[in-house]
């Protein structure tokens, strides 16, 4: 979620749907609220094994590596051939129960999320398994497609769009600056379908079932879903992430072109285009 810079920014945060969503919904600051749990101090920070024999989630840390390692392969040629720059790899830190970064304290109910302050990526396994068993979101590709997401936050960051954006919400009221959230975050589910595009290209990544799976995730983080799933209605002008529909389709724009140019679009298209719903309005 894009935020101010001391903030962290995520891509699909549990705790939208119980204390975000009811916040704004009810004429809130949802900023507040969510600085409120970065002040928070940790009452417990595991440091995670990295690979003992009987460690439950060494598959899943597995994994995780692997999919960390096909973006950095990815975007240090992209940024290589495309921008003539050098990619700085972000650092993965998995934590349990609570984790501290320089964006301030977090408990695993943000779920994961990048800070732009150390440019590190934060996991906790415990998201992956409600994805799947609280959102329906099934599948390896799924779970490739959130951490995708964040490290697209990550190459935002490395092109200062994360703190133009950031700059325009200090200056905007409420509902620009939700606009403006939900423009970088299209774009960093666009980034993940880039990442995807290439990976398949250099690697051939994919396995039959993986882009539904990915689509499938990106619909079940929706604001219009997690709103209705809190409060059991929907309120447009609240989402700070892009309706299910727009989340799946810009992931989908960017898997079927890989044109890194075409995360401009995210911010020179008139707002009611960026949905495909209004699109076809």
């Amino acid at each position: 979620m894009a935020m101010p810079a001391a903030s962290l920014a995520g891509g699909s945060l549990i705790f939208i749907i119980f204390a975000v969503v009811i916040s704004m919904i009810l004429g809130g600051n949802p900023m507040q609220l969510i600085e409120q749990v970065g002040q928070q101090r940790p009452t417990q920070q595991t440091q995670v094994p990295v690979n003992p024999a009987s460690d439950k989630d060494a598959p899943l840390k597995k994994f995780v590596g692997v999919v960390l390692k096909d973006n950095e392969d990815v975007w240090v040629r992209l940024f290589r051939d495309q921008l003539k720059a050098k990619y700085e790899e972000p650092k993965l830190v998995l934590f349990s129960g609570a984790v501290r970064s320089a964006c301030g304290d977090a408990t695993a109910a943000v779920g994961p999320f990048y800070c732009p302050g150390d440019k590190n990526v934060y996991l906790d396994f415990d998201f992956f398994r409600q994805l799947q068993n609280e959102f329906g979101a099934k599948g390896d590709f799924a779970m490739a497609f959130v951490i995708a997401h964040e490290i697209g936050h990550h190459v935002q960051n490395l092109l200062g769009f994360s703190r133009k954006i950031q700059s325009m919400q200090m200056q905007s009221g409420q509902a620009e600056s939700n606009q403006l959230s939900v423009r970088l975050e299209l774009q960093a589910d666009y980034l993940a379908g880039v990442w995807a595009h290439h990976a398949q290209t250099s690697k051939s990544i994919l396995e039959k079932g993986d882009i539904e799976e990915a689509i499938n995730a990106a619909k079940k983080i929706g604001d219009d879903v997690l709103q209705k799933k809190a409060t059991g209605r929907v309120r447009e002008a609240a989402f700070t992430h892009g309706s299910a529909e727009a989340r799946a389709y810009w992931f989908t724009k960017g898997i079927q072109s890989g044109d890194l140019e075409g995360m401009m679009a995210l911010f020179e298209l008139p707002f009611s285009q960026l949905d495909p719903k209004t699109m076809r309005q």
